[in-house]
């Protein structure tokens, strides 16, 4: 067999083995120092000095050949290792479906509690006028609510709303009594950020008018959501308060749900959580908005939502709900 023969020979057996070996294994069978190819330069010394020329040549080609081969089978393996493989076989990632946020969780569950008492939703803008906002609600021009360190204002005479009453005003303007709504809403101060204060935050008042309203509807009212938000066993208690837009005036507390009203760091070991703001729509209120006092009175209250799910869920920072880490809201 001639020298040509078993370069063709050798070539043909390099193919064969090239998938099969382990590359470290055909390199040196091949071109390593005692492969195949040194093996044929060892055979040169036997061809005919006219040929040897031509021989050298064949086999310097085959040795490049070789070595190039090797070196894009060892790139293709690191190239295949780097990539991940996909077994087809295993059952896709089910995407992370959202969740709803804790406030609105407890608003959606304030709302139910109050439709089901027949109270409607009514909802108004968040960019108020001076009348609606303060006007209308007996807020004298001299009141400290009035001023720029707890409202923000536009262009006078308009401004951000500062509570949801606004819409409880709208409301009497637009329907005739009797009357049943809540007017949950985001509500804006210029609060500074801590622990209790955020400059956004939501609200949900409600509004009762029609003839012989009495401060005994508001505590049956407010019982029953007392009731049905945290318990059969729920007490509540009415302390006198003042507020412009209603006479008499109230701050409602309910029996602490955390620890049975026998005191605790929530409730600082009164026993009572102070939740709501409440009273009897103030004849100037009705007046105002075109209902007969005389033959009309009324409730309103207003309560934070985020007081009430912080105390629900018993999360210390109201910063918390606004920051959207997800380990937070997950829990929820």
């Amino acid at each position: 067999m001639s020298l040509s023969d078993k370069i063709r020979e050798v070539r043909a057996n390099f193919e064969k083995e090239a998938g099969t070996l382990p590359l470290e294994q055909l390199r040196n069978r091949y071109v390593g120092r005692d492969g195949a190819v040194r093996e044929l330069f060892g055979l040169l010394k036997a061809v005919p000095p006219a040929e040897k020329g031509a021989a050298g040549q064949e086999l310097n080609a085959l040795k490049a050949e070789l070595e190039g081969r090797v070196e894009e089978l060892s790139k293709s393996k690191v190239s295949a290792a780097a990539t991940p493989k996909v077994d087809l076989s295993l059952p896709g990632r089910a995407p992370e479906l959202g969740r709803r946020h804790p406030i609105y969780k407890t608003w959606d569950e304030i709302c139910r509690v109050f439709m089901k008492l027949g109270f409607d939703v009514v909802y108004g803008p968040e960019i108020e006028t001076e009348e609606h906002n303060f006007e209308a609600l007996n807020i004298p021009l001299d009141h400290p609510a009035r001023d720029g360190f707890d409202t923000f204002y536009i262009d006078p005479p308009y401004l951000v709303r500062s509570h949801t009453s606004p819409v409880q005003i709208r409301t009497m303007k637009e329907r005739k009594p009797p009357i049943r709504v809540i007017a949950p809403g985001k509500v804006f101060r210029p609060d500074k950020p801590d622990a209790g204060h955020s400059p956004m935050f939501h609200q949900i008042e409600g509004l009762i008018v029609g003839p012989g309203i009495t401060f005994a509807h508001l505590k049956g009212v407010l019982d029953l959501f007392a009731k049905s938000m945290w318990g059969g066993r729920t007490n509540i208690r009415f302390r006198p308060s003042y507020f412009p837009f209603t006479e008499p005036s109230a701050e409602v507390d309910v029996s602490c749900f955390i620890c049975g009203a026998k005191g605790c760091p929530v409730c600082k070991g009164s026993g009572w959580v102070e939740i709501l703001g409440s009273g009897m729509v103030h004849p100037k209120v009705l007046a105002g908005c075109g209902i007969d006092a005389e033959r009309n009175t009324g409730f309103a209250f207003g309560m934070g939502v985020e007081r009430i799910t912080m105390l629900k869920y018993g999360v210390p920072d109201i910063r918390r709900f606004y920051e959207n880490h997800f380990a937070f809201l997950r829990q929820f």
